[in-house]
């Protein structure tokens, strides 16, 4: 049970991870994570988890799948090959479902800090590229999204899922619940004309063989959509948690009760983006205080569906509203400043 702590979104406006390290550590240590530091071009969003990905190709201003490859065939029967192994036990560490520290330095001096704390924290977090929103993001030769070739969105997803699960096994060591967040900013398109031939089963699908892969090492699935979107989709699969933009998008959430209801009766944890981070004059604004009432205002709309306060906070953590990777170092700082404090008063209030 998080009982309101603190935990943040997975990227800062830094250039030195062990820097980004030392932060997390200082504003939630209870609950830390590892931190992606897009000024590092291998460690945008799309780009950190394609490694291993057949038929990767990488030009100097783009990366991309190339399926006419001639040898994207054989490419493709490795993957497989390679997968339905570990699937059958074998070791992963030795295979292309790792993340390596050329691309993510942050996995890896987040594993160093805590090998080194004289006691575990309460919990700690992971994040992996949504399937959606990469499947959607990666593009063919052609500039057409790889979601909508069946075999390439398939091998996409698989690689997406094992380096979920290997990330849970690797941070499972410390003997604390693992979580792990499916960052899925593209589901804010679905509905939308520009995701109008994506059904809502072949997201479904996608997002659940990543949820099934984290289950399946024992961690706990997250989901982080940072605008609006169909919320049953969240809240009617199988996450255990889902992260949402309450600071600018809570009108929309409430709008589906029956699901909210269902998902904290299920012991589902609820992450409220109280920090607006998308917004600098909305950052610049709030202050611990109103951000707190804004909180509170809200928690009571979501009791008033029939949930115990209480039991309520017992299912709640308190995040911002997105990453930090895009403000600027003051600006970010601020967001995990209040973040930690907002969370402090309404654990005390």
């Amino acid at each position: 049970q998080p009982n309101g702590l603190p935990v943040l979104i997975g990227s800062l406006p830094l250039a030195d991870h062990g820097e980004a390290v030392r932060l997390v550590f200082d504003y939630t240590p209870d609950i830390p994570l590892w931190v992606q530091l897009p000024v590092h071009a291998e460690e945008g969003m799309m780009a950190q988890f394609l490694p291993g990905m057949p038929g990767l190709a990488v030009e100097p201003e783009r990366m991309f799948i190339d399926a006419e490859s001639p040898t994207y065939a054989d490419e493709l029967l490795q993957f497989y090959e390679e997968y339905m192994a570990v699937e059958g036990g074998a070791d992963m560490n030795n295979t292309r479902f790792v993340l390596k520290p050329d691309t993510a330095g942050g996995f890896f001096a987040f594993l160093d800090h805590l090998r080194k704390l004289p006691a575990p924290p309460v919990a700690v977090k992971g994040q992996v590229t949504g399937p959606v929103t990469f499947t959607t993001g990666v593009t063919d030769k052609n500039g057409r999204a790889i979601f909508y070739d069946p075999q390439c969105r398939d091998a996409a997803v698989k690689l997406l899922a094992l380096k979920a699960r290997w990330q849970v096994r690797m941070l499972s060591e410390f003997g604390r619940p693992v979580i792990l967040f499916l960052d899925e900013p593209a589901l804010a398109g679905f509905g939308s004309s520009e995701m109008i031939s994506i059904s809502r089963e072949e997201i479904t699908a996608c997002l659940g063989e990543v949820i099934e892969a984290v289950h399946s090492e024992g961690g706990l699935a997250g989901i982080h959509i940072c605008a609006n979107t169909d919320w049953s989709l969240a809240l009617e699969g199988s996450l255990d948690i889902v992260n949402f933009d309450a600071y600018a998008y809570f009108d929309r959430f409430i709008l589906y009760p029956e699901q909210i209801k269902k998902f904290i009766d299920g012991d589902g944890i609820l992450a409220w983006g109280i920090v607006p981070t998308l917004s600098p004059e909305d950052l610049d604004r709030e202050t611990t205080g109103s951000l707190v009432d804004r909180w509170e205002n809200q928690m009571r709309q979501v009791a008033a569906l029939g949930i115990d306060e209480s039991r309520l906070l017992s299912q709640s953590l308190i995040t911002p509203s997105c990453g930090a990777g895009s403000l600027s170092i003051d600006r970010a700082l601020r967001v995990l400043e209040l973040t930690k404090k907002v969370s402090e008063a309404v654990r005390n209030p």
